[in-house]
């Protein structure tokens, strides 16, 4: 079984619209069965706002998901830190996802991230720790 991975809105958007630049990479990424991962509340709430495109690719997102091997993190007891996380990056800024996204990191133990967000560049977890992303941007 491969790493742990929090799982940002980029890939998941990408995988579900097929006119995506990285659908592609979303495809392959996702048909891994090593990838295990985890995805926060807030993540699951701003994928399925930007799958509207369609009435049907939100709940299909949703029945996806149910199958899928991704823990869903309820980041209700990590608010503290989420508020001090958007405070310290407001220069950044730092959106609600992110910072749901970096205070579960932190609270399992996980550096790996799916993201197509350069902010998480920026982003560091206790101990100043970088994130491993393993669905980076495309360069060029």
């Amino acid at each position: 079984m491969g790493r742990r991975v929090a799982v940002d809105t980029g890939p998941l958007v990408a995988l579900f619209d097929p006119s995506d630049a990285d659908h592609r990479r979303a495809v392959d990424y996702f048909a891994d069965r090593t990838v295990r991962g985890f995805i926060t509340t807030a993540v699951i709430a701003e994928a399925t706002h930007l799958l509207d495109f369609r009435e049907d690719v939100p709940v299909d997102f949703l029945r996806w998901l149910k199958r899928e091997p991704f823990a869903v993190e309820d980041v209700a007891g990590d608010l503290d830190r989420i508020i001090e996380l958007m405070a310290k990056y407001a220069d950044v800024p730092m959106d609600f996802a992110d910072a749901t996204i970096v205070a579960a990191s932190e609270r399992l133990g996980v550096r790996d991230v799916a993201t197509l967000d350069s902010h998480f560049l920026i982003y560091r977890l206790h101990g100043k720790l970088s994130f491993h992303n393993h669905f980076p941007m495309k360069s060029g």
